[in-house]
């Protein structure tokens, strides 16, 4: 196994922070890198990444409307984004070549901006977004429905919400990633929801993504420790069918839900704290 990560420098007490750590890792716990482990200045520059990451989301949120195209939201996305002094962090990653992403219906993730793709009324839309700001990553995405849409995908919106809300409130300092997972799972089979097992939240902050791994299924008291310091995203995609999805092979980037059936996601970047989760994107 080699010397442990978190073992203190030679010659130096280990902080209390460090002392916990430790006592998990001799429990035989997943512990996080200690490069995840974040600093003040840090955390501060993530929470001004968000503070334009949610800035964008709010404009979309104020003219997002039928009739427009998906390619109408990237441009909005990248004019404010680039206005306030940030970069959009999904333009040109591996590839793929818009500023944010737009997944309606049963697109599950993302469904890349087009001119061809206008909204209609009843529509639900996922926009995702994801900022740089002087070296800093911050990422949330919110769904939006289109004028009056049927009570079941409403239904759908609202539970996925509840989803993120309730993993929230299932992670705590010294819990474990699966306490998340555990209970937003819980919560959409409640319903009748299926949840996305393949794609999941990730830690974010000084790259657009580390760990951990946040599934959003799951078993509690498994999976790694959650230290004070660690960011990262809960963002459930739940189905209003069955969990299985593909790829769009004409993209390679779309996911959809294998039945077409409309899923529904949302997104915040959290830090933990000693007390729970602070909120950093909204």
């Amino acid at each position: 196994m080699g010397k442990l990560e978190w073992e203190p420098a030679e010659g130096q007490a280990p902080t209390e922070l460090e002392e916990k750590v430790l006592a998990y890792q001799k429990k035989g716990c997943l512990v996080p890198p200690r490069r995840v482990v974040l600093n003040e200045e840090q955390i501060e520059g993530i929470r001004r990444s968000g503070v334009v990451n949610t800035g964008v989301l709010d404009e979309v949120s104020k003219h997002i409307q039928a009739g427009m195209t998906t390619e109408d939201i990237n441009q909005m996305v990248h004019e404010y984004t680039i206005a306030h002094g940030a970069t959009p962090a999904p333009l040109n990653y591996q590839g793929f070549p818009k500023s944010v992403c737009t997944s309606i219906n049963a697109q599950v993730c993302h469904g890349i901006p087009s001119e061809s793709v206008r909204l209609k009324e009843g529509d639900i839309i996922n926009v995702d977004v994801s900022t740089i700001l002087d070296g800093y990553y911050s990422d949330a995405s919110r769904m939006f429905i289109i004028g009056e849409a049927s009570k079941e995908v409403k239904k759908l919106v609202k539970v996925t919400k509840e989803c993120l809300e309730i993993g929230m409130n299932a992670a705590k300092p010294y819990g474990f990633v699966g306490d998340i997972g555990a209970a937003i799972q819980l919560h959409a089979e409640r319903n009748g929801y299926s949840v996305v097992q393949e794609l999941c939240g990730h830690g974010v902050g000084l790259k657009f993504h580390e760990v951990p791994e946040v599934l959003h299924f799951g078993k509690k008291g498994t999976g790694m420790l959650l230290v004070p310091g660690m960011v990262f995203t809960i963002e459930p995609m739940i189905n209003m069918g069955s969990r299985k999805v593909f790829i769009d092979k004409s993209n390679h980037w779309t996911i959809y839900t294998q039945d077409m059936k409309p899923s529904a996601q949302w997104e915040h970047t959290f830090v933990m704290t000693e007390h729970g989760l602070e909120i950093l994107t909204y």
